[in-house]
């Protein structure tokens, strides 16, 4: 039903400036200038090995630039949606349906780049946010290929750069409630369940296409059947270089942490702190 995270989602406000951040963040020329004209959005996109990364601005008039605004205007800017591949709209729609999620039916949709000209086609399945705990969540449907959307270019040392996506961050309230969700009703493979008392966190790990969509619970935080909301919180990345990637964007003017060692066995990890657009982010790759 799902087969990959597709793309993931930063709500800005400000496209141009947040572009030119993340291109220094990930070391990456934009692979896409485009716009929805039928919803009112601009946005740039950066294909990385795995998923691509999208941000997303409001730039005029439709549904979702409004809805848009009023992310921006309550939470500021920051993770907004997770979109999940698959192979056919429909049947993923009428799965959904059968397993308790009360998905629309699938809405063509249509992007232009604007350097070039190019249009690509999609099908989505939307999902409403008080129906998936509060996170926006939808699955797409590619029509066209995917070489009209081409890989960002590394800028500079390729070993300094990201390579693609680890792992995509979810606070939770309620774990519990969070494998029905991902487990139950996405059909998401429960990977990774464990309670770690010392630092007050339960981690659950689902896996699709290759990527983890870890869910974080913190012990003191209600536990089953609390009604808080869950949060798109973070992005982690990977990449070949942790030490190269940590001195590269720390030239580039970022607040960044010293390389540690990560909690998985045989990985560095580094904290990048600001400015992310307010996306909790880590850089992630195997030890030196």
């Amino acid at each position: 039903m799902l087969t990959t995270l597709d793309h993931l989602v930063i709500a800005v406000r400000d496209l141009e400036a947040a572009t030119g951040t993340y291109a220094n963040l990930l070391g990456r020329a934009p692979s896409w200038h485009g716009s929805h004209p039928a919803w009112g959005t601009a946005n740039t996109l950066f294909r990385l090995s795995n998923t691509y990364l999208e941000l997303l601005s409001p730039a005029g008039a439709g549904g979702l630039a409004d809805g848009l605004r009023e992310h921006l205007e309550e939470r500021g800017e920051g993770p907004y949606a997770l979109a999940f591949g698959t192979d056919d709209a429909a049947a993923c729609a009428a799965a959904l349906r059968a397993r308790g999620l009360p998905a629309a039916e699938p809405l063509d949709g249509s992007g232009r780049d604007a350097a070039s000209g190019v249009e690509r086609l999609w099908r989505n399945v939307f999902l409403r946010p008080e129906d998936t705990r509060g996170t926006w969540l939808f699955a797409i449907q590619h029509l066209s290929p995917p070489s009209l959307l081409p890989a960002a270019a590394a800028i500079g040392d390729e070993a300094a750069s990201v390579s693609g996506v680890d792992h995509a961050v979810v606070m939770t309230a309620d774990p519990e409630g969070a494998i029905a969700l991902y487990r139950d009703q996405l059909g998401l493979r429960l990977a990774f369940d464990r309670t770690f008392a010392e630092r007050g966190v339960r981690l659950l790990f689902f896996r699709v296409g290759g990527i983890t969509v870890e869910l974080a619970a913190a012990l003191a935080a209600g536990g089953s059947g609390a009604t808080a909301a869950d949060r798109f919180w973070g992005i982690s990345y990977r990449v070949p270089d942790v030490a190269a990637a940590r001195a590269r964007v720390a030239a580039a003017g970022f607040d960044v942490s010293e390389v540690r060692r990560g909690h998985k066995a045989g990985t560095q990890v580094c904290t990048v702190r600001r400015e992310t657009h307010g996306v909790a982010t880590l850089f992630i790759g195997g030890s030196a």
